[in-house]
């Protein structure tokens, strides 16, 4: 019989944190906005609201970690047993944590405070793992950079630790979320919570040309229909005996969008440049290996996301769980249903190092099936008519799925009324409410609609 790996969702708020336990979730975590990674958009920045947090998760029979996972500066060591002496007194579960000297400082005094490595220690090999075993440490975040085999010859060298690793959610252009782009630009040091997610932003690539001193001259636009005809011409490189792109010797600048004018040079090598965004992650087409390797959690990123998100992910990866427990085979309608979800186009990171095309193809087809958009959240409902707080834009006709925790259901859209009870075909989108019939066993449920 597998064990069925803890499902760990991300809490922005209570209301999101609900929404993770009512869809699945086994465990949340959040962070206090002066020691952790998510300053902004932190509901969890007073004491009184992270206690609601952690009471409310352990009166489900939940689990709440705290996040307290910066590299500290000499000015905040000054603070931090002082800041943390009234949330170990909530009794969270576990404090995820990446500084040496912080994890040493409460070790010493709370050595009955289970701590999680985080992720921003980077830890990718199993003796990396031993080291904090030895210091007392009851779980490991695995770096991101791992592959399915890597994972699971830490798990048979280490089957003493709990093992942790992040099956969904962005994916940070720096090792394992240590990025210094934010801090460059604008002097907000993502280590400390402050990230501005600066490789998101809008850039513009251009090949600088060079004068006879060296020197950048101009900016050119990318030639790419020239480069192509040259690359023919190239001999192989040696090194990797593949064609070498003719502008891969070029100096290159960027421009961002609300910067213009101001041109930064980039490098690039054979692996490729690394200043712009990635794809985010979903890897629930591997929860079956990772079940089966003896990972102890699975983790979805995201504590800024919408309640939608929080309830959507919650839901799909512990449907993938207790499939893989259970011996079912992967259900590919689980990737439309994340389809759905906002995203910048999805990879599955390092778990695969190599997809044949082939394989590429399926995954890209399966997740083209079933999309939806969300549209609404159902505030109340009363003789059979659904009061709906709209997301974006729906009409009568459209194919509507209801997502509750009770289970998904499908129905058609025929009618629909405004807040004044008038007969109307379109609700516009943001900032409007509207009527739909739907059953009062489906209250407070979310909706989408396929696409």
């Amino acid at each position: 019989m597998l064990k069925a790996p803890e499902l760990l969702l991300p809490a922005g708020s209570l209301d999101k944190m609900h929404a993770a336990f009512d869809f699945g979730a086994d465990a949340v975590y959040a962070g206090q906005p002066r020691y952790s990674l998510r300053v902004r958009n932190n509901d969890f920045s007073t004491l009184p609201t992270l206690q609601q947090g952690i009471e409310g998760a352990h009166a489900r029979g939940k689990q709440f970690f705290v996040a307290s996972n910066i590299f500290a500066h000499n000015a905040k060591l000054k603070t931090y047993l002082r800041d943390m002496e009234p949330v170990i007194a909530m009794k969270p579960d576990a404090l995820i944590m990446a500084d040496p000297g912080l994890i040493m400082m409460v070790r010493d005094k709370w050595p009955e405070v289970p701590v999680h490595l985080s992720v921003q220690a980077n830890a990718v090999n199993w003796a990396d793992v031993k080291f904090w075993h030895r210091m007392g440490l009851t779980r490991v975040i695995l770096s991101r950079e791992l592959s399915l085999d890597e994972i699971e010859e830490i798990r048979q060298q280490c089957p003493e630790m709990e093992l942790e690793v992040f099956v969904h959610g962005a994916l940070c252009i720096a090792y394992s979320g240590r990025c210094l782009l934010s801090g460059y630009f604008n002097h907000r040091d993502p280590n400390q919570g402050t990230c501005t997610n600066s490789c998101r932003w809008d850039y513009k690539v251009q090949h600088a040309a060079e004068d006879a001193t060296g020197d950048f001259a101009q900016v050119i636009p990318l030639q790419f229909q020239k480069a192509l005809q040259e690359a023919e011409q190239r001999p192989f490189s040696s090194l990797h005996q593949q064609p070498r792109h003719p502008l891969a010797d070029h100096a290159y600048l960027i421009e961002e969008a609300e910067r213009p004018g101001q041109l930064m040079p980039i490098m690039e090598d054979e692996h490729g440049t690394y200043i712009m965004n990635s794809k985010d992650l979903r890897a629930v087409e591997h929860i079956e290996r990772l079940v089966k390797i003896g990972v102890d959690s699975l983790k979805v990123e995201g504590r800024t996301k919408s309640l939608y998100y929080a309830a959507r992910t919650a839901q799909v990866y512990r449907r993938a769980i207790d499939d893989a427990v259970a011996g079912r085979p992967f259900n590919i309608d689980l990737l439309g249903q994340l389809q759905g979800l906002a995203n910048r186009g999805y990879t599955d990171g390092f778990y695969q190092r190599h997809h044949t095309q082939t394989y590429q193809n399926y995954m890209r087809g399966a997740s083209e099936a079933n999309r939806s958009q969300y549209i609404g959240d159902v505030l109340s409902v009363q003789d059979g008519w659904a009061r709906v707080e709209v997301k974006n834009r729906f009409a009568v006709g459209d194919r509507l799925e209801v997502i509750h925790p009770q289970g998904n259901r499908d129905i058609e859209l025929t009618r629909m009324l405004n807040d004044d009870g008038a007969e109307i075909s379109v609700a516009p989108g943001s900032g409007h409410f509207v009527r739909i019939a739907l059953d009062a066993s489906l209250d407070r449920a979310l909706l989408a609609r396929y696409l």
